[in-house]
Formats: C-alpha cells, sequence, structure tokens
C-alpha cells in the first residue's frame, strides 16, 4: 500500500538467518496482519469513536474506502468501495479523512516489535509482514508460541490488534492469518482465533475447499477463465494437470498456480526490500479540461515526488504519468533518462512533456506522476535531460536545500514554485496526502 521509499527495519545491521526451502517441513513462516489498520489507529486516538461503524477514506463524492472498522464492514462496506456507495450502505457512519503520516508511525512501532524476533521480517505495506521465525524457536519457543506473543506484544504496546497465520510458507500463513482475523456481524463483530496454525500435513486439507480467487494471481479475469474450465476450487486446480493451464494461461501463470494449489511455495522471506519507485498522485475535485490547469499539476506532484526522493536520498531515472479520465480510461507513459535526478525542475519537465499525450477536453479525472529506476543520490549525476524542452538548468542542490530547510520550518506550504502556486497559494502535496480522493464535495 506504501508508494514512498523504503525504510531500513531495526534489524538492519543484524546477521541474516539460513533462508529454507517451502519443502522443508522445519521451516516456520509468520504472516502478521493489522485488523483494520487505519480504521483501528483512528479509534485508538479517538475513543469516542469505539463500537461505531467508522470509514477511512475520501469524505467527498469521488473519494474511495481506505480502511473500515469491523462495524461498518457488518453493513457490507469494503476496502476501495466508492464512498458515495459506502454512505448508501451506512449511513450512520463516520467519516475520517485519515492521516497517513500518524499510520505509518505506528507502522514503524510495530516493524520494531517485529524485528525483535528475528531480522527476517519482510514488510508488506503499513500493516502486514512475512517472518521466518525458524533461527528464533530455540530462543522464544515454538512458531505458534511465538505467534502469541507478537499478538501480545502488539495488544499491550501498541493497542491494536493483529491476526497471525502460521505454516511453513507465505502462501499459506498469509490464508492462515485471514482465518484468524474477527468476522463482522450486526451487533458487533465476532472474535477471531487470533491465530491459526497450519501444519505440513493439513495444508491441502486447508486449501483444497477454498474457491479458485485464493490462489495469488487469480483476480476476475482469471478466475472467470478457470470457472470456463469447470474449476471452482483450489482443490480443482490441483487436480487438473499441469499442462492444461499452461495452454491456457501461459507457462509462467499456468504452473505457478498448480504449484500454489498443490501448497508448493519456494519464495523465502525476503528482508529489507528496497523501494522500486516514488509517487504521488491525486483525484481532482472536479475534471480537469485546461492544458495549462493540468501542467501546473504536474509540476507541483513532480515537486512532491522530488522532494521525497531527496529525503529518501534517492534519484531515478524513469519517469511515469498516470491520466485517468472521467470515463475511469487511464493512460500511463513512461521516459527512461540517461541520468537519474531528484530536482522538481527535472523532474517537472519530463512530467509535463509525458502530460501532452493527455486530452484535458475529454476531462481528467486523475493525474500521477512516479519515479522509478531508483539508486544512491551519491551516484547519480544531473548534468543534462535527453528530453525535449530541457530546463535552463538541472539539478540546483543549493537551492532544493534552501527549499526543503524552508518548508521543515514552516510547513510545505510555505514556499513553492510559481508552476505550483494556485488560486489557494502553494499546494506541494505530502507523501500520501489524501490518497483516497477529494475530502470535501466538489465547489466550483
Amino acid at each position: 500500500m506504501s508508494d514512498g521509499p523504503g525504510q531500513d527495519g531495526p534489524g538492519e545491521g543484524h546477521r541474516a538467518g539460513v533462508v529454507r526451502g517451502a519443502g522443508d517441513p522445519e521451516r516456520s513462516i509468520l504472516h502478521v496482519d493489522m485488523d483494520a489498520f487505519f480504521a483501528s489507529v483512528e479509534v485508538l486516538d479517538h475513543p469516542e469513536l469505539a463500537g461505531r461503524p467508522v470509514i477511512v477514506g475520501g469524505s467527498g463524492a469521488r473519494g474511495v474506502v481506505a480502511s473500515c472498522t469491523y462495524e461498518a464492514r457488518a453493513f457490507g462496506v469494503r476496502s476501495a468501495m466508492p464512498s458515495v456507495r459506502a454512505r448508501q450502505l451506512c449511513p450512520q457512519a463516520v467519516f475520517v479523512d485519515g492521516t497517513f503520516a500518524r499510520y505509518a508511525e505506528v507502522s514503524a512501532q510495530l516493524a520494531e516489535i517485529l524485528f525483535d524476533v528475528t531480522p527476517l521480517v519482510e514488510p508488506i505495506g503499513l500493516d502486514e509482514a512475512f517472518l521466518d521465525v525458524t533461527g528464533a524457536r530455540r530462543l522464544l519457543g515454538s512458531a505458534p508460541e511465538i505467534a502469541h506473543a507478537v499478538r501480545r506484544r502488539v495488544a499491550d504496546e501498541l493497542g491494536l490488534d493483529c491476526s497471525v497465520g502460521v505454516a511453513r510458507s507465505k502462501f499459506v500463513a498469509k490464508l492462515a492469518s485471514k482465518a484468524a482475523k474477527p468476522r463482522a456481524r450486526r451487533g458487533g463483530p465476532a472474535p477471531g482465533a487470533g491465530v491459526v496454525v497450519i501444519a505440513p500435513d493439513d495444508e491441502l486439507s486447508f486449501l483444497h475447499p477454498m474457491p479458485v480467487e485464493a490462489l495469488w494471481g487469480v483476480g476476475p479475469a482469471t478466475a472467470q477463465r478457470l470457472r470456463a474450465l469447470g474449476l471452482e476450487t483450489v482443490g480443482d486446480v490441483a487436480a487438473l494437470p499441469e499442462e492444461v493451464l499452461v495452454r491456457r494461461l501461459g507457462s509462467v501463470h499456468g504452473r505457478q498456480l498448480v504449484e500454489l494449489a498443490r501448497a508448493h511455495d519456494v519464495r523465502p522471506v525476503v528482508p529489507g526490500r528496497a523501494a522500486k519507485s516514488v509517487g504521488h498522485e491525486e483525484t481532482f475535485r472536479y475534471d480537469v479540461v485546461d492544458r495549462a490547469e493540468l501542467h501546473r499539476h504536474a509540476a507541483r506532484l513532480a515537486d512532491a515526488v522530488a522532494m521525497h526522493l531527496r529525503e529518501a536520498h534517492l534519484a531515478g531515472r524513469t519517469v511515469s504519468v498516470k491520466v485517468r479520465y472521467g470515463d475511469f480510461t487511464t493512460v500511463t507513459r513512461s521516459h527512461t533518462l540517461a541520468v537519474a535526478l531528484d530536482d522538481p525542475d527535472g523532474l517537472g519537465a519530463v512530467a509535463a512533456a509525458l502530460v501532452e499525450v493527455a486530452d484535458p477536453r475529454d476531462g481528467v479525472r486523475l493525474l500521477g506522476v512516479s519515479v522509478s529506476g531508483l539508486q544512491p543520490t551519491a551516484v547519480a549525476v544531473q548534468l543534462t535531460l535527453d528530453l525535449g524542452r530541457t530546463p535552463e538548468a538541472v539539478g540546483r542542490p543549493e537551492v532544493d536545500s534552501a527549499v526543503d530547510a524552508i518548508r521543515a520550518r514552516f510547513g510545505r506550504q510555505a514556499v513553492g514554485r510559481a508552476s505550483a502556486v494556485g488560486a489557494d497559494g502553494v499546494a506541494v502535496p505530502a507523501q500520501r496526502q489524501n490518497p483516497w480522493g477529494p475530502r470535501h464535495e466538489p465547489t466550483r
């Protein structure tokens, strides 16, 4: 769920343990998943919301649900649902815009707890992680004992609940944590098991009754293709000759699904995964139909991305722009530079050129700018751009440092480039600021 640069966990300096294959019955993998994370943090910070249907997300007409309490889920509200639909299902819900920085803070506290258990922690977004505790059992006890201890520490130190799955593979552990979660129901959520342990001998009986959507890589389209073959459950996929799925889905995807359906998952827990990209996107309160306004939005988004890169001491070579129209048609364009950049002028020039592919007369609903091909700033050389409309100066570290210092002291709205100034003043979005849509109803 994160689009920002990765952070080194507290266990960065520990010696990595032995990574075992999924076929090793001695391997112990935990999947820790926070329960309704964003919404639970809001209830923690605002106790008056306890027991109420709380929805975190964009509260405007174009917003989407990011998270919700189990009291809201009992009415059918789900993550990624349009906020308008959520209001229809649960008119009494309390909408909270959410504060991404607060969630990141709690996530960092969670990471400290997990890295106390083992250095082999693979974070997945802010609210979940895989742990390989094979090497920790001699010191901390069995894998189920470690799982229960993690839950107790999270509850005692963070005041939040999590669910933990225990298995010998990442795939089964993740499904086990889902089975451990509370269940939404009217009148209050039904407590879950908290920890679900799947022994190697029980993997197939646990997996095979599940629908095909339980397999990683099976979305609505793939599920429809599997059902066209008469495959309804994971067990049906496991029983199918591998070559049949290979012919229908391709070599890589077909083999992967059969392997997972047979509980074969050889992927190790990979700690300290580096960020692949840094980006920001924004859903507008109304469709943008003016090209100059679209360019202004591209410039300020590029400014925000550049600032995040500098904070992480990173630069990137590939700039990407995503344009979504009012009818939800989405177009993406990318350009790879000869050198890596972390300055707003250079990234803004590339973003502006890529935005030229968009026809704003059709109404642009969403615009995103991201940078990939990341590398440490120390090895990045900012000399020129190999794209048209090269700015007069690229890479002015003294100017960027001064801007960063002013914003750190007085706020990001204190100073900005002229291209980022609109009717409301300087508008440089914070990382993941309001990522779920506009907060208020459109006004023009």
